[in-house]
């Protein structure tokens, strides 16, 4: 079996024991009674606020009931949503550029000139190591989580393409944790999570691109955090949908 270059990141002091911890309360979401008989609706909502939550985290901000309205029609709003419509997981891990070049498109319409859509305009090297590890990443043992992470910062940290290149990242890391059947129905609303940490996101997404062991452990243990977080979301969503019931 190929050795896997990211298994050393679960050495990093509490990240393997952030990893554990977000995984079983993963669990204990999908055990949610609502997604028996409403996942559909389920699904559905949890679609809504993480496209409204990426958004923000891009700046553009908006109330949820505004965006379920349909009165909002700013782009990076409305590409988050196209992004969270679109079944993108298994081109994720057989062509991530491609992949990638797609999420550009849905993300980035109306807000950078059409010639730049889908097209890096640097990182080209890096974006190709990723791509290996995506693709590569089905023969390794580290957990699915683990990889969205990497994937998560990395796109943060290179911004290779115009306009919303944050939506670009979570819609990427979102990809990850479907294909790699970590959460199969996209029901884990970790941009939510992101976005009630909104300052520590930002503080450690700055720390991971120094490099350094203490700025990847900053990032990991984020990560894991905001998986709980959406984790929480999903619970919080299943118990309105059945109580609408």
């Amino acid at each position: 079996m190929p050795t896997d270059p990211l298994a050393p990141l679960l050495d990093l002091a509490d990240v393997a024991s952030a990893f554990s911890a977000a995984q079983a309360k993963v669990d204990d979401a999908m055990r949610h009674r609502a997604l028996r008989r409403h996942g559909g609706r389920v699904a559905a909502e949890i679609s809504l606020r993480s496209a409204v939550a990426s958004a923000g985290l891009e700046g553009h901000a908006y109330d949820l009931e505004d965006v379920r309205a349909g009165t909002v029609t700013d782009p990076i709003v409305q590409g988050a949503l196209r992004i969270f419509s679109a079944d993108l997981a298994d081109l994720w891990l057989q062509a991530p550029r491609q992949a990638l070049a797609r999420l550009h498109v849905l993300a980035a319409r109306g807000v950078v000139p059409e010639v730049e859509l889908g097209r890096p305009s640097s990182a080209a090297d890096r974006i190709d190591a990723l791509s290996g590890l995506v693709v590569g990443n089905s023969a390794w043992t580290t957990p699915p989580m683990l990889l969205a992470a990497v994937v998560h910062a990395e796109l943060l940290t290179l911004r290779p393409f115009a306009g919303p290149a944050g939506v670009v990242a979570r819609a990427a890391a979102r990809l990850t944790l479907i294909g790699r059947s970590f959460d199969p129905r996209g029901l884990v609303a970790a941009d939510v999570g992101h976005r009630l940490r909104e300052p520590e996101y930002v503080g450690a997404s700055g720390a991971y691109a120094t490099g350094t062991p203490d700025g990847l452990r900053s990032w990991l243990r984020h990560y894991a955090a905001a998986v709980e977080a959406g984790a929480d979301e999903l619970i919080t969503v299943g118990d309105g949908v059945l109580a609408a019931a």
